[in-house]
């Protein structure tokens, strides 16, 4: 995946969390949100960040298409 790519993360319902995860020999959380229904972010693919975790009902769309995660309500 090249660095320049990002995401769209548009929240459903309140309490989306969206986490990056970082690059290296051990993943960590680098870094987290949490949006209400309707709030967007944009997130990008940086040297740092390989991996975004979103935990909610939302709606993520890629370069690949789109996805609609679930809430586990």
């Amino acid at each position: 995946m090249a660095q320049n790519e990002f995401v769209v993360i548009k929240a459903k319902e309140d309490g989306v969390q969206v986490i990056g995860l970082t690059r290296g020999a051990d993943t960590k959380f680098g870094h987290s949100e949490k949006l209400d229904s309707g709030e967007v972010l944009v997130a990008q693919f940086t040297e740092h960040v390989s991996a975004i975790k979103v935990r909610g009902e939302a709606e993520v769309l890629t370069a690949h298409g789109m996805v609609k995660g679930e809430s586990r309500k």
